[in-house]
């Protein structure tokens, strides 16, 4: 086992910041079109951190676009991973944040219901002669 071990200590990045869930990141990702490369950034809350602090770590960035959930599933001592950056630190009580998902459709759901509420009323309301 030691011999796995001395393996993967190699490959073992020491360059990254301590990211913990609850914080805020940017994630420079390498990312290769063809035979074009280009670096990517992606920026969320850090939701779940799995797999412990060895080489196969990985960490899950939710952000919110244009009212979509996005969820991407980073390995943090990946090569094509160029650099993170922690935005914001926040302090959370559980270790695993997936309950963020629901409060986020919740609060996506009641913006829906008061922007097509006062349309519906409109619509209903019989015109007076």
């Amino acid at each position: 086992m030691h011999s796995v071990a001395a393996f993967e200590k190699k490959y073992l990045r020491t360059d990254l910041p301590e990211i913990n869930p609850g914080d805020t990141i940017k994630v420079f990702q390498k990312i290769r079109e063809g035979d074009k490369e280009r670096i990517q950034p992606f920026e969320g809350i850090v939701i779940a951190r799995k797999h412990g602090r060895g080489i196969s770590a990985t960490i899950t960035v939710r952000k919110v676009s244009d009212g979509i959930g996005v969820e991407r599933i980073f390995p943090i001592h990946s090569p094509t991973i160029q650099k993170v950056d922690v935005l914001k630190r926040a302090s959370v009580r559980r270790a695993k944040l997936y309950y963020i998902r629901e409060k986020a459709a919740k609060e996506t759901r009641r913006k829906m219901k008061s922007l097509l509420a006062p349309a519906a009323e409109v619509k209903e309301k019989p015109t007076e002669e």
